[in-house]
């Protein structure tokens, strides 16, 4: 407990201040509301996981005057209560609780179902966080709207791509579109923030002094924390949050290799990349239980039982891949194929999400429809857990893609009764915490892993891994390989910290397609990720692929040589993680907080706090310009020094530039001079 621990109230004239450890957490006063409050409908129409969200008839409301109704500290704990005039008497509870401060909204009138609350904020604070946000890890300026989609293809408005795809489909989403978003952020100045929410929200960073922080629901709960940097703010939010736990060991017997077409097609491509010196840990076949061709590509057959003629054998198969050290990974969603025998199963047992009449309401996925599993129903929940034991782990999988989890219709009807709109943001959270309940009830939990694209509040403490979904096969800094770094930055500040992407990608559309560079570069920084797992697209006679040429698979074979290496680096990351919250990927603030010109660095990342990586994100590149923070590093590849602390001093405690070679093959990549590590990193450099 820190000295400062007490929560300072100040009140006069009809205002309020309330200041925790010496930081202003709420004002309030007649001329200027510290909240506002209201209702309204909301519209959302969705187009194959894309929404568009308005509302109508919005009422607001802002409170005048405001009075300290209760103060009560003791020791530990200081309750204070606000009331405010408005159209009624509200009330506003400050509490103070294992060192943050329980906000929460009390004797608001019936039906408020918009809540804006004002945050002061510094003019130079920068925040991060809000989930997974692929395009700007520094959310200062941008108003950030959370809501679970798809991410979009094309993401930019200077992308013609996007405006394709919204022409053709409506898909072309928007910079802030994402998977995974998340009421939480943390700043520069060491604040944090958590809300209790389920409801759409849309987070303004813009205004100079403050962030407006609006809810279409009436918040039960919201905290705000304060600590003496981000460092220690990741390290109490992660644990209000929810830690993830240390991957298998057998994960860093290689790379998870994806593959696909079936068992004759996959042996093939396995022998292709030993043969080449591929470390190989896992197979990641998708289709074990069947493709469907569709204009959109390679698509799966979704009834989860494994596909006879595809892999006719494939228990048999996954036990004599055992026998050679090889894992078998498979495929689920939350869907069902109309046209399999497990939805007949479902929908004559009722288990399916419902529409406004009464049937199961079938949700469009690129070209073709499917049905959802309702997991308010207890008794489909069991039954979707059933087929997980029995149908994937039963027959030896040791783990799977866990894909969707963000289409829940708003005007679905679900078992128990709950309004949609409000359990269609944490529904990938519920999806996560069926899939873990399934592993830990066959007691395979710490030897079987999942991993995710969609997510919430409460992903971290269920899910075993994330990956960042669909992103472009090409270098584009909205939806392509430059996105993931981003990505990867701000959902570890909300805890999430084992993240990893498709080698390569995965959206082939129109003229985009995967050249042999791009799988390469995405293979150097997956690498320095927790998971090395490739992907050969929803198109893949169209792109480049691990086995295309001699080149690719020597190249391939370096980069899993170099994160098998890693093994003790990865896991003791891992340990750290679930010990103290720091995230595997870290800006490099977290490390270098003295440094003004790390808090607005998105493209280099710390992996850890000895590898310092700058991953080459545009083509045709055989040198790059790395940001050195202020310390002694050593090029991974060469041995080279670079002292940053001399210029350092000269510079207002800013390091230094440096451009150095990066051939395929030997990325940028950095250790820190006295590292505990330093002996196996100049071992990758001497193997």
């Amino acid at each position: 407990m820190r000295e400062d621990d007490s929560l300072t109230v100040q009140a006069s004239d009809g205002g309020v201040r309330i200041y925790y450890r010496k930081r202003l957490i709420f004002q309030h006063t007649k001329q200027k509301a510290g909240f506002r409050f209201g209702s309204a409908e909301g519209v959302f129409k969705v187009n194959r996981g894309n929404f568009t969200i308005r509302e109508k008839g919005r009422i607001e409301h802002t409170p005048t005057e405001a009075w300290v109704e209760r103060s009560s500290p003791s020791e530990f704990t200081q309750e204070v209560i606000l009331r405010f005039r408005s159209i009624e008497t509200v009330e506003l509870s400050f509490r103070l609780s294992d060192g943050y401060v329980k906000i929460e909204p009390k004797a608001f009138p019936p039906g408020t179902n918009r809540f804006i609350f004002s945050l002061p904020l510094g003019p130079k604070e920068h925040v991060y966080g809000c989930g997974e946000q692929y395009s700007r890890f520094d959310l200062r300026g941008s108003c950030v709207p959370l809501w679970s989609e798809e991410q979009g293809v094309g993401r930019s408005p200077f992308d013609p791509l996007t405006h394709y795809m919204n022409w053709k489909h409506g898909a072309g989403g928007h910079w802030y579109s994402t998977y995974f978003p998340q009421p939480t952020f943390i700043t520069s100045e060491g604040l944090y923030f958590h809300a209790e929410s389920r409801s759409y929200a849309r987070f303004d960073f813009r205004p100079r002094l403050e962030a407006h922080l609006e809810f279409w629901e009436l918040p039960p709960l919201f905290y705000i924390g304060v600590e003496s940097s981000p460092r220690e703010s990741i390290a109490r939010l992660s644990s209000l949050l929810g830690r993830m736990s240390p991957l298998p060991d057998w994960t860093y017997n290689g790379m998870w290799l994806g593959v696909q077409g079936g068992q004759e097609a996959v042996e093939a491509k396995l022998h292709d990349a030993l043969t080449a010196g591929v470390k190989v840990g896992a197979l990641w076949v998708q289709d074990w239980e069947g493709r469907r061709i569709t204009s959109f590509g390679k698509q799966l057959f979704w009834n989860w039982e494994y596909h006879r003629e595809m892999y006719p054998d494939l228990p048999k198969y996954i036990e004599k891949l055992r026998d050679r050290n090889l894992r078998f990974l498979g495929y689920i969603n939350t869907f069902l194929a109309p046209e399999g025998p497990l939805y007949k199963e479902a929908t004559a047992k009722n288990y399916c999400v419902k529409d406004a009449i009464g049937k199961d309401y079938l949700v469009y996925i690129t070209t073709f429809p499917a049905a959802m599993v309702d997991f308010t129903n207890p008794d489909a929940r069991s039954w979707i857990k059933r087929i997980i034991q029995q149908n994937m782990i039963g027959i030896g999988m040791s783990g799977w893609m866990a894909d969707f989890g963000e289409y829940l219709p708003t005007d679905a009807v679900l078992a128990s009764g709950e309004q949609a709109e409000l359990l269609h943001n944490p529904w990938p959270s519920i999806w996560a915490q069926i899939n873990r309940e399934a592993i830990e009830e066959s007691g395979h939990l710490g030897d079987t892993v999942f991993f995710l694209r969609a997510g919430y509040a409460g992903t971290s403490r269920y899910g075993t891994a994330v990956w960042a979904g669909d992103q472009l096969v090409n270098f584009s800094r909205h939806d392509g390989l430059a996105s993931v770094i981003p990505a990867a930055l701000s959902l570890g500040v909300c805890g999430t910290a084992i993240h990893h992407s498709d080698i390569g990608g995965y959206t082939t559309l129109a003229w985009v397609k995967r050249t042999r560079e791009v799988f390469q570069r995405w293979a150097e920084i997956s690498a320095f990720t927790p998971i090395m797992r490739s992907h050969e697209g929803n198109r893949p006679d169209s792109n480049h692929q691990f086995n295309s040429d001699t080149e690719t698979l020597s190249h391939l074979a370096r980069m899993t040589r170099v994160f098998t290496a890693l093994k003790p680096y990865h896991q003791a990351l891992q340990e750290e993680h679930a010990a103290t919250g720091l995230p595997l990927f870290r800006p490099l603030f977290l490390h270098y907080p003295e440094d003004p010109a790390v808090y607005t660095m998105q493209y280099q990342y710390l992996y850890g706090p000895d590898l310092l990586v700058s991953p080459v994100i545009k083509p045709r590149r055989r040198s790059w310009r790395v940001y050195l923070p202020k310390d002694t590093w050593v090029h991974l590849w060469t041995g080279t020094v670079f002292d940053a602390t001399e210029s350092s001093l000269k510079r207002k405690n800013r390091g230094l530039y440096a451009e150095v070679e990066a051939p395929l093959g030997y990325p940028p990549v950095f250790y820190r001079k006295g590292s505990s590590w330093e002996g196996l990193f100049q071992g990758l450099r001497e193997g």
